[in-house]
């Protein structure tokens, strides 16, 4: 039986910022942000990318959305090399790709009522009628648990919460294969930060979605996600299923991230200790040649900082970056 091919398969995707530093002389320098990373979805699945602010996550989820350009890779959507579309074609394509940004308070203009925000995309793309929109508009505010007179409402008069919920509801308007969340509960109260996540999770049921989920909170990715990239310093460090991750941590960093993460088991807790990260990331600018995490990785070797480890499969399930697993 053939395997079904993945709706989004990106493949040593790199961006890089050019930066200046220095007098007028010194050439010109860039920053690494996203440095040849590969990865996929499987339809109706979820990924997460997590890390540290700094790790280069949501770069690279605006590249594989064309929100910032990518200075090299491929990133296939349902058999579309994306990053190679123009004109019209990429204009058509966009509609398969939304994003839920962080903020719910930045992301919506404060000038537009909710139902033209959500129209918005609609009108984009000439879909339809008048009359097919609104009805369209009036779907996806029952969808998203917002009332319908509350679509004549201006963004201030809505909670946190209600404007992630807008803001859920323009990303499903043009019914797309894929969603990027953008860290899109980090900005709320927790008790609002599981009702968005309850939502996400049951829209994904009912309309079949798609989530390449940011985030940096491992503790919000364990309920959400179907499988997880753990990214440092503008690398994935190890990618493994959720189940997997969890209950194996493989590489150091990703080790470290665990251990801080809150749980309500018990035992659990007894048998995790804590394990702090010393020091500072390395230069974005001038990354250093061997692994990224050698200067604050406790268990460390000289070869570490002297080439690159390549992120390489430890099972079926995972894959780890780190020279002392494949030895």
């Amino acid at each position: 039986m053939a395997t079904e091919k993945p709706l989004l398969k990106v493949d040593n995707l790199s961006v890089r910022f050019p930066v200046k530093r220095g007098g007028p002389f010194t050439g010109k320098s860039f920053l690494h942000a996203v440095d040849d990373i590969s990865f996929e979805v499987k339809r109706g699945e979820t990924l997460a990318i997590v890390g540290e602010s700094g790790s280069g996550k949501t770069t690279a989820a605006l590249a594989v959305a064309r929100l910032v350009d990518a200075y090299q890779g491929k990133v296939d959507l349902a058999g579309h090399d994306f990053l190679e579309l123009e004109g019209e074609d990429l204009r058509k394509a966009r509609a398969k790709v939304q994003f839920i940004f962080q903020d719910p308070y930045a992301s919506l203009n404060p000038r537009l009522r909710a139902e033209a925000i959500v129209q918005e995309p609609l009108d984009s793309l000439d879909a339809g009628p008048a009359v097919q929109r609104q009805e369209r508009i009036d779907e996806l505010f029952r969808a998203v648990g917002l009332r319908p007179e509350q679509q004549r409402l201006f963004p201030h008069q809505f909670s946190g919460g209600q404007r992630q919920r807008i803001g859920i509801a323009r990303a499903l308007a043009t019914q797309p294969e894929l969603i990027i969340c953008d860290e899109p509960v980090s900005a709320l109260d927790v008790a609002v930060q599981a009702q968005i996540l309850n939502l996400l999770r049951k829209l994904q049921k009912d309309f079949g979605l798609t989530y390449l989920f940011i985030s940096h909170d491992l503790g919000v990715v364990q309920h959400m996600c179907d499988s997880i990239a753990v990214m440092y310093m503008g690398k994935i460090v190890e990618q493994a299923d959720r189940k997997s991750l969890f209950n194996n941590p493989q590489h150091p960093y990703t080790q470290a991230l665990l251990s801080a993460v809150p749980s309500v088991d018990r035992k659990r807790r007894e048998a995790t200790k804590r394990i702090l990260i010393p020091g500072d990331p390395p230069d974005p600018i001038n990354p250093p040649k061997g692994c990224r995490f050698a200067n604050r990785c406790p268990v460390a070797e000289s070869r570490c900082t002297e080439s690159q480890p390549a992120l390489m499969a430890t099972d079926e399930h995972h894959k780890v970056a780190c020279h002392l697993l494949h030895r």
